[in-house]
């Protein structure tokens, strides 16, 4: 803070000299009383903001405790969390090859090829549970 050259008891305390054709001296002090009350209201206003910023300093510091703490967490959970992202996006890559390539295949093969495969694999397994039954007769 800038050193003050007058204090309130220094303007308070002022004298001066008279002469003739001065100025009025209750004026002059009426005007001097003003001062000190705005200089006193000066002093408490910034003992307030120094209070103040001493207070908001600390809240700084502390502020940024909780954020190294908080950074020193997430670097250490980084690896958790970049993973399921990892996940997540190699399982969406999944679903839009099966979507892109599953309507290319759909595409190639003819539905009376898709139907006779059906059939050729339902009499299978229909030979195949006569051949156990058999099996298990004998």
């Amino acid at each position: 803070m800038a050193d003050l050259t007058y204090s309130p008891t220094d303007i308070l305390q002022q004298e001066f000299k008279t002469k003739m054709r001065g100025y009025d001296p209750i004026e002059v002090d009426e005007f001097l009383d003003g001062i000190i009350k705005d200089y006193e209201t000066y002093n408490q206003e910034i003992l307030a903001l120094q209070e103040e910023n001493d207070r908001l300093h600390a809240k700084i510091a502390q502020l940024s405790k909780t954020q190294e703490i908080k950074a020193t967490r997430t670097q250490t959970e980084a690896p958790k969390s970049q993973t399921v992202t990892n996940f997540d996006i190699l399982k969406r890559l999944s679903n839009l090859e099966k979507e892109v390539f599953g309507k290319k295949l759909d595409q190639e093969i003819p539905v009376v090829a898709t139907t006779k495969v059906v059939n050729e694999n339902y009499t299978q397994t229909k030979n195949n549970d006569d051949d156990l039954e058999k099996t298990r007769q004998f």
